[in-house]
């Protein structure tokens, strides 16, 4: 398959995609909607000690992404096995694991990347500090596409079984946890002045290497559970 194809293949399954995030764009703001309670709950509940509040900042900001995450994971595959999409997909003329790599990027763009671009006012109803932002931010832009990647594979083991949100979020937090200890603990070393680039150099080197495994792995999920 030449590289012409698979960027027409990549297209137009990027396409479909964004048509589908826009019929159903309610439920594509639950995580955006979701996130923020989430931030705007803690200091509700722990009072508005702006101090307090700034050295628990990178935790609830990284945790409420991560939650947020969860609740799309779901819907990842779910309507393409209803309406027959996925064996489709399985039967499209170029590589599975190409049209899912498509799929995990269209699903970041929609779900992870607009709580990216909220982060910075999230960031400032924590009285995180301004000198901590980019550290946050970077780690964010990490530690996001490595989630989705990641969620695309355990979506794609429980894609046979219906009704798998409990299974799915036991399976993926596992997984998610060392995101969140590197990602939150970057900014946490940072606000120590501690040495905080190692973190997130493991964060990088993660999503190199599940930008090249994930979609191979999430491919295969999807054709033993299909077969």
């Amino acid at each position: 398959m030449n590289g012409p194809s698979l960027m027409a293949a990549a297209r137009a399954q990027a396409a479909r995609d964004l048509r589908l995030v826009w019929r159903r764009r309610g439920d594509a703001a639950q995580p955006l909607l979701f996130a923020l309670m989430v931030v705007a709950l803690f200091p509700l509940a722990l009072g508005a000690d702006p101090a307090q509040l700034a050295r628990i900042a990178p935790g609830v900001l990284w945790v409420a992404v991560l939650l947020a995450g969860l609740l799309t994971l779901d819907s990842l595959y779910r309507s393409d096995v209803e309406d027959g999409s996925l064996e489709q997909m399985l039967l499209a003329p170029v590589p599975l694991a190409w049209l899912l790599a498509v799929r995990v990027a269209v699903h970041w763009t929609t779900t992870a990347l607009p709580l990216v671009l909220v982060t910075p006012l999230l960031a400032q109803l924590l009285y995180l500090p301004g000198e901590l932002l980019p550290v946050l931010m970077v780690s964010l832009a990490l530690g996001t596409p490595l989630l989705s990647l990641l969620g695309a594979v355990v979506a794609a083991l429980t894609v046979g079984i219906r009704r798998s949100g409990m299974l799915l979020a036991l399976l993926a937090l596992p997984l998610f946890l060392p995101v969140l200890v590197f990602g939150a603990g970057s900014v946490m070393a940072a606000a120590q002045g501690l040495p905080w680039s190692g973190a997130l150099l493991l964060l990088g080197a993660g999503l190199a290497l599940a930008l090249v495994l994930a979609p191979l792995a999430a491919a295969a999920a999807i054709r033993i559970a299909l077969t």
